[in-house]
């Protein structure tokens, strides 16, 4: 408040308020010079602003930020998300009604003055100086220029702060760059922007966003009282918010209403009869975000939101993508296919409710391109009772958890790694129902021992067995002796060139127990794997976004799947072929579609904490995880959905999901076959072994073939390999004197090298514990 002197004259805020209204009338604003007085008028005791003339010459108006639209594959609204809730329009698509009853309440004298309106500065400066109280002048160019100030602040509430501060500093500014703004615009522009721009309340921006949160209707389409009681709401939109303050919005809608009255743009008769009608509210809630996704896709919009904020391709910097995010009017059109979508959160929602203590995820990836074609699970995106915001579907760092140990999924990345090291699907391994872990080899060189053993899930499966038979019974033994025979290097890079990582970020723990799938790993990451398979050994990364137009219609670059030869064609079709058995007639069989080729694994892990399906046909790849997202219930003597289980496993929980969700998806669509090979493997059980051979890390040798558990450190080295029926299999990198097997590789590591203890965070697995995958189909 001013305080007048003790010989009763004016202080020096009062005098300089006088000067400057002076200096207005003389017109030395409209010159743009610079003012004096300029520290009472707090322009530079701040530091915020030297003097008029020294202000920039142009005002930058950053775009308003818009809803943004997501949508599906056909153009369909997925959900609308926004930081701020606006839609603008031009001043052709509003009602006359708005255009009249805002400038009559906010600036009866719009279009008589310039930017500045002397008349109402000269009554404001006169009137505060008298009483110390403040009355507004500001025209609605100068509110629109102090909305840009808000709207260039976005989120930031220091910002948004200094940008609505009661200074003469900040007035001033306001008055500099309406100048320049009505000369650039003109006057019908600058009512357009200005209606967009502002605030009405209950988050929505700009007129059109208004009209529809509280009569849900168009701009174009607002009523006379209508218009009243938005145009009344711009100087307080809390106080005079319709929804929570009913009688005082009321009144100021009246007022509205006399005033356009008054000013003979409505007669007193139309303005007495607009007064006794009820508000007429018709109130939409906000739809924003993607807890609002159609067709259970919320999952998907979040992962849309994430891949939008982490790649460079929308902004160089995390603050750059944000802030295009934020400033919205964007139209991403996604890879969700609604066909497939819809089919598998049906297939999920047969199998397992959403009150289910154990709950299924589920993704589908299309082979060749990449495209995440539907993605959901059995808990609904959301904050209430048995939903959750975690996307099961996905890494940690795009909004997933820790990851699920995958099991005996992993069996196939192994298989393909031995088949490019040359290894043949004749390869025989004595595959006992149980037996010690083999030393293998880290990458770094650090042999691994583990002093505990791993068995097959059945008594009764007790090798010989080659690779196929191996896959379709999903035997473990056969599978550790393979890896380490392989070793491990090569079977990590198959799993790298196949996008296989742990869920957390971290490397894949490296140990014997790494072929069981002991690594906590998302569906996504398996599921795209298993793309690659079908893609006959081309790997895609996957996306999400099919394309990106801003609000101006123009189209900005995306992210494009980066397709890579993970295998040979050869190994890829030798693999199918395979893995084509495993659904024809072996652990996968409830996966089979009739009618098309399908080819897949299952995966249990120890304890029943997760079940895996992960299988495909040409045209589609998805993987099913089953399991309690908390890691605290086994899937033992359990009901899921309407079925009962004595124990779950891959076979039988997961694959009769993936059945169902995956002919739904592909109905209609063309059936594709598979290239398959001949695997050319005789029966094991009549395989005979070389007299001095390598045993193989399985069993060890005799006569120093090969001996010492398969360490390849013989006196005498070996042969190396097996002989099925009179061939030697498998790579055979020994000589006849103290070299080293095909069942040399050492290292090894202690079973479970992933798993274990519960966590509580997130519902996945963290590292560590004694929890070992893979040991059921």
């Amino acid at each position: 408040m001013a305080h007048k002197r003790s010989g009763g004259g004016l202080s020096s805020a009062q005098q300089a308020a006088k000067f400057l209204g002076v200096s207005v009338l003389a017109g030395a604003v409209l010159a743009g010079i610079a003012l004096p007085a300029a520290g009472a008028l707090g322009l530079s005791a701040k530091g915020t602003v030297k003097g008029f003339d020294d202000l920039p010459g142009e005002l930058k108006q950053p775009p308003l930020s818009q809803a943004s639209k997501i949508l599906d594959a056909n153009g369909g609204l997925i959900a609308t998300v926004y930081s701020r809730d606006r839609t603008v329009v031009p001043i052709d698509r509003m009602s006359p009604n708005i255009l009249t009853a805002i400038v009559d309440i906010e600036d009866s004298r719009y279009y008589q003055h310039g930017a500045i309106d002397l008349r109402g500065i000269l009554r404001a400066l006169s009137h505060n100086a008298s009483d110390g109280s403040t009355q507004g002048a500001s025209t609605l160019t100068q509110q629109y220029v102090k909305n840009v100030f808000v709207e260039e602040a976005g989120n930031d509430a220091d910002k948004v702060a200094q940008a609505t501060q009661q200074t003469a500093g900040r007035k001033i500014k306001e008055m500099k760059y309406a100048i320049q703004v009505e000369k650039e615009l003109g006057k019908k522009k600058i009512l357009e922007n200005y209606l967009n721009i502002t605030f009405f309340g209950e988050q929505a921006y700009g007129i059109e966003a208004a009209s529809e949160r509280y009569f849900s209707t168009h701009a174009k389409d607002l009523t006379l009282t209508q218009a009243a009681l938005l145009a009344g709401m711009v100087q307080s939109p809390t106080n005079y918010d319709p929804i929570s303050n009913p009688q005082a919005a009321t009144d100021r809608r009246n007022t509205v209403l006399a005033r356009m009255a008054q000013l003979k743009d409505i007669t007193p008769a139309q303005a007495q009869a607009a007064e006794k009608q009820p508000l007429g509210l018709k109130v939409s809630t906000p739809k924003n975000g993607c807890i609002t996704a159609v067709n259970g896709a919320g999952f998907f919009c979040d992962y849309v939101r994430e891949t939008f904020l982490q790649n460079a391709a929308f902004g160089k910097t995390k603050e750059a993508r944000q802030k295009l995010w934020d400033t919205g009017g964007l139209t991403i059109r996604t890879t969700l296919q609604p066909k497939a979508q819809k089919s598998l959160l049906d297939g999920i929602a047969q199998h397992v409710y959403k009150s289910d203590t154990i709950a299924a995820a589920m993704t589908m990836v299309q082979p060749g391109t990449g495209k995440v074609v539907a993605m959901g699970q059995s808990k609904p995106y959301g904050f209430g009772k048995n939903e959750t915001q975690i996307n099961y579907s996905v890494d940690e760092s795009m909004g997933g958890g820790i990851g699920f140990q995958n099991g005996s999924t992993f069996k196939p990345i192994t298989a393909a790694a031995a088949l490019e090291q040359g290894f043949k699907p004749s390869q025989v391994y004595p595959s006992p129902y149980k037996m010690p872990y083999p030393d293998v080899t880290t990458c770094g060189g650090q042999v691994l021992h583990s002093d505990k053993t791993t068995q097959n899930e059945m008594t009764t499966e007790v090798g010989p067995f080659a690779m196929p038979e191996a896959l379709q019974k999903s035997i473990n033994t056969y599978f550790v002796a393979l890896e380490a025979d392989v070793g491990l290097c090569p079977i990590l890079k198959m799993a790298d060139k196949l996008g296989v990582g742990r869920a957390d970020g971290k490397p894949l723990v490296q140990g014997a127990s790494l072929t069981l799938g002991t690594n906590e790993v998302s569906p996504l990451t398996v599921a795209g794997a298993y793309a690659a398979f079908a893609n006959r050994g081309v790997y895609c990364t996957p996306i999400v976004i099919n394309s990106v137009t801003n609000a101006q219609g123009k189209h900005l670059a995306v992210p494009k799947s980066i397709c890579s030869q993970a295998m040979s064609q050869q190994t890829a079709d030798t693999l199918n072929t395979m893995l084509k058995n495993v659904v024809d007639d072996g652990t996968g069989a409830a996966a089979n579609l009739p009618g098309r080729q399908t080819a897949g694994k299952t995966g249990t892990t120890d304890n029943r904490y997760a079940a895996w399906f992960a299988g495909y046909t040409p045209q589609l790849a998805a993987a099913v995880w089953m399991g309690d997202p908390q890691h605290q219930r086994q899937m033992i003597d359990v009901t899921i959905g309407p079925r009962y289980f004595d124990k779950v496993q891959g076979a039988d929980g997961p694959a009769p999901i993936w059945k169902d969700a995956v002919s739904g998806a592909l109905e209609g669509e063309p059936a594709e076959n598979f290239v398959t090979v001949p695997l050319n493997v005789p029966d094991p059980s009549k395989s005979q072994q070389p007299p001095n051979g390598g045993n193989t890390a399985a069993t060890g040798g005799a006569n120093g073939g090969g001996g010492d558990n398969g360490k390849g450190h013989g006196g005498h080295g070996g042969h190396g390999g097996f002989t099925v029926m009179g061939a030697t299999t498998g790579v055979i990198t020994g000589g006849t004197t103290g070299g080293t097997t095909a069942g040399g590789t050492t290292g090894g590591t202690d079973a479970g090298t992933s798993g274990g203890t519960t966590s509580g965070t997130g519902g996945m697995l963290p590292s560590g514990g004694n929890i070992v995958g893979g040991t059921g189909p």
